[in-house]
């Protein structure tokens, strides 16, 4: 689950070469939606009892596997065919009772929508007491033939991932891919593909430092711990977790039990801590949130860190993972990704650091079982590649709006508006 970094000193133009994270999940159709054929509908998902936004909510459009999240304003995009502008929608989030809308009452813009909060049942909390939390997780992994997707799909993806230097936005990258996803019940490797990317750079932002983060997409596809669990536990270091249960919550009126994990104070690893979140009926892993143990940030830049300056001091300082399942035809898939990193960097002429900030984020918009879908050694995208050097530009408007991305942020478009002026000054 480590993404690494690579630092270079460029002397004359600055190049930012950027991968990170992502990915996993299936495709309903191979043929792209025009936009003659597609509608649209924008809004908001707040709270109803304190109308704050609620990020990452998922929306699913019910009796296919169209879906979308909400951005951290609690913003929406939902896309879909025009045939299925009478079917219904649901939305979801940890810990809410789940809403479901037709489609034919909502305006195409301007959509508020509330949730209400889902008491937990005191039940649940009862019935932990007699649980053993390590036993549950084992459970969980075991369980993963029976719970997950069993046959090989197709999905299709919305990818992002952002820099920004002392919190301002220095460079965007988007991009839609296809996933040859294999089943969970083999050890087979996930593959990409890249359909459209674009990009925007600030380039003056980032002074002389170019980073480099490796893995790209597939750093997102490894966030799945049901399908690669050996990035966060193996058979040899369970042993050196301590397993917790935390007060259990609802997701879509079923209890779920919320599972801490933290690696033991006598173990000198950099190993993980963070929450599981299982679902008590079928033992199925519905979400995850966990952190890289940063507490010896020396030891823990050497996980990141491939080459750097000699005289550049780079210690991580935040690394963050959220990977959200979505339940299907009563199967459960990687649905949602993101990796958060921020990097102190500390140069010996310097008196003050400065703090880079690298976010990489993949929704699965669509899937379908397909055993034919084969991505060619061609096509397919390396792990070590660097993602930005795969994208061309911000082109192909009607390619981008035939697709359930998630919305922009508010800054990432005010950051791109700037870029667009400085680049035209240049």
């Amino acid at each position: 689950m480590i993404n690494f970094i690579k630092i270079d000193i460029m002397k004359a133009s600055i190049n930012i070469k950027r991968n990170s994270f992502i990915f996993c999940l299936l495709l309903l159709q191979t043929v792209f939606l025009s936009a003659q054929n597609t509608t649209f509908f924008s809004g908001k998902i707040l709270d109803k009892t304190s109308s704050n936004p609620m990020h990452l909510a998922t929306l699913n459009v019910l009796d296919s596997n169209i879906s979308t999240i909400t951005n951290k304003e609690g913003e929406f995009v939902l896309k879909l065919p025009t045939n299925r502008m009478l079917k219904q929608m649901q939305i979801s989030f940890l810990g809410y009772q789940p809403l479901e809308i037709d489609l034919s009452t909502l305006k195409r813009t301007g959509n508020i929508i509330y949730l209400l909060p889902a008491p937990t049942q005191l039940e649940v909390v009862e019935l932990l007491k007699n649980k053993n939390a390590k036993d549950l997780v084992l459970k969980m992994l075991k369980l993963k033939n029976n719970n997950y997707l069993n046959k090989s799909t197709v999905m299709t993806s919305f990818y992002r991932e952002t820099i920004k230097k002392n919190n301002r936005n220095a460079s965007l990258s988007e991009a839609v891919l296809n996933i040859q996803k294999t089943p969970y019940s083999t050890s087979k490797r996930d593959i990409i593909t890249i359909i459209k990317a674009r990009k925007k750079t600030n380039y003056s932002k980032l002074d002389t430092l170019a980073l480099k983060l490796r893995g790209g997409p597939y750093s997102a596809l490894h966030t799945d711990l049901i399908k690669y669990p050996d990035f966060i536990f193996t058979d040899n270091n369970y042993d050196s977790y301590t397993f917790s249960f935390n007060k259990s919550t609802v997701i879509n009126n079923k209890k779920v039990y919320v599972v801490a994990f933290k690696q033991k104070e006598n173990i000198t690893d950099i190993l993980y801590y963070g929450k599981l979140y299982i679902d008590s009926e079928t033992n199925a892993l519905t979400k995850a949130d966990y952190n890289l143990n940063l507490s010896n940030p020396q030891k823990a830049s050497k996980l990141f860190i491939n080459t750097k300056p000699r005289n550049a001091k780079v210690l991580p300082t935040k690394a963050n993972y959220i990977v959200n399942f979505s339940l299907s035809h009563g199967k459960w898939h990687y649905a949602y990704s993101n990796i958060s990193l921020d990097f102190k960097v500390k140069w010996k002429s310097q008196w003050f650091g400065k703090k880079y900030s690298l976010q990489s984020e993949m929704a699965i918009t669509d899937w379908e079982y397909n055993n034919n879908y084969k991505i060619t050694n061609k096509n397919k995208l390396k792990a070590s590649s660097i993602f930005e050097e795969q994208a061309n530009g911000f082109l192909d408007n009607k390619f981008w709006g035939a697709y359930n991305i998630i919305e922009p942020e508010k800054s990432i478009e005010n950051a791109i508006k700037k870029i667009n002026k400085q680049l035209k000054k240049s």
